[in-house]
């Protein structure tokens, strides 16, 4: 007889992969280092009554310091579950594209951050932690790589 998983706990979050046009060169994308030495991307759990965006927004700017943020739109939401104090937590983060023109992302360390930094894509892959952020970051380089140039020139 299969055993029945006890009721998770739903979790829900936001984050923004935030990245950053380069002149002459290829976007970069900033990532987070927790108190774990995981690299990710800044995120967490909303406010009450707050939109997932507004979430995502408030979370890179308190998690970097970055506040000068372009929204361009929603990327993916993913879930996983985790074991926390004894539950079963079924977490679910909405994911968005922010551009950041100008500032140094500086890691809030009273949240365990310990290290924000700009990396190209191909770097960014390599150094993420996680599979399921991976997929993320996948999807934000194929809305980046739509977007318009900012001025004229091609690519």
């Amino acid at each position: 007889m299969k055993r029945r998983q006890s009721r998770a706990t739903r979790e829900t979050s936001a984050g923004g992969v935030v990245f950053r046009r380069q002149p002459g060169g290829p976007p970069r994308f900033l990532l987070i280092r927790d108190s774990y030495e995981n690299w990710g991307f800044p995120k967490g759990h909303l406010e009450r009554g707050e939109p997932p965006a507004e979430a995502a927004r408030r979370e890179v700017a308190e998690e970097t310091g970055l506040d000068d943020l372009i929204l361009h739109g929603p990327i993916q939401v993913i879930d996983w579950y985790f074991r926390f104090g004894g539950k079963t937590i079924h977490k679910y983060c909405h994911f968005f594209l922010f551009e950041s023109r100008r500032g140094d992302p500086v890691p809030q360390a009273d949240e365990g951050i310990t290290d924000c930094a700009w990396f190209p894509l191909e770097q960014a892959r390599k150094t993420i932690s996680y599979d399921n952020a991976r997929g993320v970051l996948e999807r934000a380089a194929e809305m980046v790589q739509a977007l318009a140039p900012e001025s004229g020139g091609v690519g």
